[in-house]
């Protein structure tokens, strides 16, 4: 066809008149895509120079493709096959845009086959996507999809799967926007939910069982992704929130379930069994599980709205250790979020506090509860709770993170207690930190009460980490004065073995033993003689340095009670190897 010189909106005018009149198949295909390429340009046009003129330019084609929606079922087909992919992008031009791009959504919505618009919005939402389109143009094809969700017929749970990932990664995308409104991004994640939830409401066999697993998946996910995006005043969202909690007993979920995450296990495995691939497309349902907890802790309304109590979630948490541990493996994922505000990790550490008020820690010595198979998850809960201890913006949040610290380490088995402290301090990077925890170790030594199996497995731990610090595995000795608080501490929890090893306890003879011959000697030759001739010749360098000069003086506070404390453990080996 010859270039028209005409206004865009005549030049649609007649692409679409002689859609109307065109008969052969492959005319009527030749002519939509000139009619898309034509609204291409046009977009290109007002994203270079948006002006009135251009504004009232596109409602006029607009209204033109809207009128154009009544024509013979072909060419409606022809055209909805096409124009959600560049429609809209004229959305974010005015209200008024925005408006007509729905209307014409939804006209294509209502006149075609709805598999066959499920699969052109996820094609039309990808390309949104890939260039990166505001989230005003990704709204009406939302809303459409919406809408399609519930004319499918058939294989409504096979249609879903298709879809909902593609609507996640939109409204991931939209949460990153700088400009993005809390509001509006959970308007359109709200209104998929309610379709899928309508959709399931229709059925009543299998199908239904993991339409409403897909919606529990979709629920926590869309959770974590609108926490994420709150940049400030969280109390402002409680009542969008609010209107989540719902869909929770819809899909026979309770916040205990999801904190100890037996919940999001059950909606896993039910899903996954089609598909493992699928479950990637939720990459964050255990924040967003444990977060819709911490959204109930935030706010009574919204325990209120899932006609929920955490009271008694908190009680049953504190008499139980198992859910307890399960919940410290859950609540990591909130902990180690760098993305979320710091009000969301306070209220997860007050939650640690509550559950833990109160245990001893006799209630987790049962030897018929394994620990084991949780310790990997609160170890991973333990290393978030350590760098919070260290980068959390105020003092009362620190002071309160290190009381959660020792409280989940004294609510583990001890064996288990001391494997995680170990690893604790095999991973620190940071020499206050892993002083810190060797004070731990050394609590947890003098607090424990072990059977005389444990003991050599303690003893042993105990010898490896003063090892790590006083012999650092890259090689040479500790660096001084950077790692001075990590050596006192090295030297502290030596000491202290020693002199907790003499008491006189029945001790296993097995393995190696802090009082060992062989262990003696090697902390006497390779650990603290050359550390005093390290620490001796660093105060007297130190105090050659002019009188009076601030960092030398510094540097010799630092040493004087490592080589006190240094002293000391090399008077007791050398009285224990009289």
């Amino acid at each position: 066809m010859s270039t028209v010189t005409a206004s865009s909106s005549r030049h649609v005018r007649e692409l679409l008149a002689l859609c109307f009149t065109s008969v052969e198949v492959g005319e009527l295909e030749s002519l939509v895509a000139e009619l898309i390429i034509c609204l291409n340009s046009l977009s290109e046009n007002v994203a270079l120079n948006a002006s009135n003129e251009l504004e009232n330019d596109v409602i006029q084609v607009l209204t033109e493709i809207l009128e154009s929606l009544s024509y013979p079922q072909n060419v409606i087909e022809a055209l909805s096959f096409e124009l959600p992919k560049v429609i809209p992008k004229f959305a974010n031009l005015s209200s008024r845009c925005l408006q007509l791009v729905e209307e014409i959504v939804n006209r294509c919505v209502e006149a075609c086959n709805p598999r066959d618009m499920l699969s052109i919005l996820c094609e039309a939402l990808d390309a949104a996507r890939c260039s990166l389109s505001p989230s005003s143009c990704f709204t009406p094809l939302l809303h459409g999809l919406a809408k399609v969700f519930t004319s499918i017929q058939r294989r409504h749970y096979e249609q879903l799967k298709v879809a909902v990932p593609v609507v996640l990664n939109v409204l991931k995308d939209i949460s990153l926007e700088t400009n993005m409104q809390v509001e509006d991004l959970f308007d359109m994640a709200l209104g998929i939910a309610v379709s899928i939830r309508d959709v399931s409401s229709k059925l009543n066999n299998t199908e239904e069982a993991k339409v409403r697993c897909l919606l529990g998946l979709y629920v926590a996910q869309i959770t974590a992704i609108l926490s994420v995006s709150i940049k400030d005043n969280v109390a402002s969202c409680v009542p969008l929130v609010m209107q989540l909690e719902p869909f929770l007993t819809y899909c026979g979920l309770t916040h205990l379930g999801l904190i100890t995450g037996s919940d999001t296990e059950k909606l896993m495995s039910t899903i996954a069994g089609d598909d493992d691939d699928f479950i990637s497309s939720f990459p964050d349902i255990n924040l967003g599980a444990s977060l819709l907890l911490i959204w109930a802790k935030i706010s009574h309304e919204v325990a209120k709205a899932a006609h929920a109590s955490l009271r008694n979630d908190v009680d049953e948490l504190q008499s139980n250790p198992v859910k307890r541990w399960q919940a410290y493996g859950m609540l990591k994922y909130i902990l180690s979020s760098g993305d979320l505000l710091w009000e969301f990790r306070r209220h997860a550490i007050e939650f640690l506090l509550d559950i833990t008020k109160g245990v001893s820690s006799s209630q987790c010595n049962d030897e018929q509860i394994d620990c084991s198979h949780y310790t990997p998850s609160i170890y991973a809960a333990l290393q978030a709770v350590t760098l919070m201890i260290m980068y959390a913006p105020d003092a009362d949040l620190r002071k309160k993170t290190f009381e959660a610290l020792k409280k989940i380490l004294s609510d583990m088995p001890a064996p288990e207690r001391f494997d995680v402290l170990r690893a604790l301090v095999t991973n620190s990077q940071s020499p206050s930190m892993t002083a810190i925890l060797l004070g731990l170790v050394k609590d947890s030594m003098s607090n424990s009460r072990l059977q005389a199996t444990d003991c050599v497995t303690v003893d042993t731990h105990a010898i490896k980490l003063v090892e790590l610090v006083l012999r650092p595995p890259e090689g040479g000795p500790p660096l001084l004065p950077d790692q001075s608080d990590a050596v006192l501490a090295a030297l502290n929890l030596y000491r202290f073995a020693l002199l907790f090893e003499s008491r006189g306890k029945e001790r296993s003879k097995e393995g190696f033993e802090v009082l060992s011959k062989k262990n003696l000697e090697k902390a006497y030759k390779e650990w603290l003689l050359p550390l005093r001739t390290l620490v001796s010749c660093s105060i007297a360098e130190n105090l050659k340095e002019d009188h009076g000069y601030e960092p030398a003086l510094d540097t010799v506070c630092l040493l004087n009670p490592i080589e006190l404390v240094l002293y000391r453990c090399i008077e007791l080996v050398e009285e224990k190897l009289k």
